[in-house]
C-alpha cells in the first residue's frame, strides 16, 4: 500500500513538472508570437500578467510588496512582449530567438536564486529593459524614459539586495540606482543610439549595454564594501572595473557613429 502511494505520488510530481514546463514553453513562444497575428503587444502583456497571478492573489496591503519583488520578472516579460513587437510584422529570426530566450528564461533561468544566478537575473532584466523602453520612447517624451529607467534601475539593485539578509530593510541603494538610471536616461535621451540588423530583425540600443556594465561594476563594489565593512578597497574590484570600463569606452567612442543614431 504505501509503495503505492509514492508511486502515485511520484506520477503526480512527474505529471506537474511536465505541466510546468509545457505552460512555460507556451508562455515563452505565444507571447512572443501573438504580437505577430494580433498586430499588438497589449495580448502579451495579459498573457504575462495571467501568468503572475499568484502576485495579485493575496491581501491588498501585501500587494505592493509582491509588486516589489516580481518587477525583475515582469520587466523581463513586458520587454521580451514589446521587443517581439517592434521588431516587425513578419516572421523574423528574432521571433524564434526572442521566443527561445524568454523560455529559457521562464524555465531555468527565473527559479535560480544563488547570488551570481541574481545577479544575472538582475542584468538580464536592465538589458532587456533598458532595450524595450528606448525603443518604445525614441519619439516620445523624454519624461517616459526616465520612469521607465528609475522603475529598471530600483528594481534590478533591490533584486540583488533582498538576497543579502543585511540589506532587507534597505532601500536607498536601490532608489540611488534607480535615480541614477534616471539621469542618464535624461542626458542621453537627445543621442540615443540603437544598432540595427535589418535582415536578422535585431535592434540593440547603446544605452541598454551601457547601463548593464555600469550596474555590474556598481554592484561588484557595492558587494566589495559589504564586505569589508563598509570599506572600498580598490584591489578586489580592479578587475571588473578596468573591464567594465574600457568596454563603456569602446561603445560610446568607437560605436556612436551618427548613421546609427535614431
Amino acid at each position: 500500500m504505501a509503495n503505492d502511494y509514492i508511486f502515485i505520488r511520484k506520477s503526480r510530481n512527474a505529471l506537474s513538472s511536465v505541466l510546468h514546463v509545457l505552460m512555460n514553453v507556451l508562455l515563452g513562444a505565444g507571447s512572443i508570437l501573438i504580437g505577430l497575428v494580433s498586430g499588438s503587444w497589449l495580448i502579451g502583456f495579459i498573457l504575462v500578467l495571467v501568468s503572475k497571478w499568484r502576485m495579485f492573489a493575496v491581501r491588498p496591503r501585501y500587494l505592493l510588496l509582491n509588486l516589489k519583488s516580481n518587477l525583475v520578472d515582469l520587466i523581463v516579460g513586458f520587454s521580451f512582449v514589446l521587443l517581439g513587437f517592434f521588431s516587425g510584422s513578419e516572421l523574423l529570426p528574432v521571433h524564434y530567438l526572442l521566443a527561445i530566450s524568454y523560455t529559457v528564461w521562464l524555465i531555468f533561468i527565473k527559479p535560480k536564486t544563488s547570488k551570481n544566478w541574481t545577479l544575472f537575473q538582475a542584468l538580464v532584466a536592465v538589458f532587456l529593459g533598458t532595450s524595450a523602453s528606448v525603443i518604445l520612447c525614441a519619439s516620445l517624451n523624454s519624461a517616459l524614459l526616465v520612469i521607465l529607467e528609475f522603475i529598471i534601475g530600483y528594481a534590478a539593485a533591490r533584486h540583488v539586495l533582498v538576497q543579502n539578509n543585511n540589506s532587507l530593510e534597505n532601500g536607498f541603494p536601490a532608489l540611488l540606482l534607480g535615480t541614477l538610471f534616471a539621469e542618464l536616461s535624461l542626458f542621453l535621451h537627445s543621442w540615443l543610439i540603437i544598432y540595427t540588423f535589418v535582415d536578422f530583425g535585431l535592434m540593440l540600443p547603446q544605452l541598454a549595454l551601457v547601463l548593464s556594465l555600469l550596474a555590474f561594476m556598481l554592484e561588484k563594489v557595492y558587494s566589495s564594501v559589504e564586505l569589508h565593512d563598509g570599506a572600498f578597497r580598490l584591489k578586489p574590484v580592479a578587475l571588473p572595473l578596468a573591464f567594465g570600463t574600457l568596454l563603456i569606452l569602446i561603445i560610446l567612442i568607437g560605436f556612436s557613429n551618427p548613421i546609427f543614431n535614431v
